[in-house]
């Protein structure tokens, strides 16, 4: 089944009274993500249902994570292209 982009939700649902969270997801990209982690990491995340457009599963809540934004520099950026550049020229030759 084909969904829109708008269709295809990830949710992620916890409270304060527990330590684990649950995230139901109809995107295909954190499926797989999420099946990789499944499968490296069955201790810490499990997948707990499936229909033919989603999935869910459980997981630490505490891997659950806010951050700020990342603040680069101009200069830092700037080091970042040279350094890239050099690696292409080394990896072409």
């Amino acid at each position: 089944m084909k969904l829109s982009r708008y269709e295809q939700e990830t949710i992620v649902n916890y409270n304060a009274g527990e330590q684990t969270a649950i995230l139901y997801t109809r995107d295909k990209a954190i499926m797989r993500k999420l099946d990789t982690l499944v499968a490296d990491f069955p201790d810490k995340y499990k997948q707990t249902g499936q229909d033919e457009v989603s999935k869910t599963y459980s997981l630490p809540k505490s891997y659950v994570s806010y951050r700020k934004p990342r603040a680069v520099s101009t200069e830092q950026r700037e080091r970042a292209r040279q350094m890239m550049i050099a690696k292409n020229k080394a990896k072409g030759d």
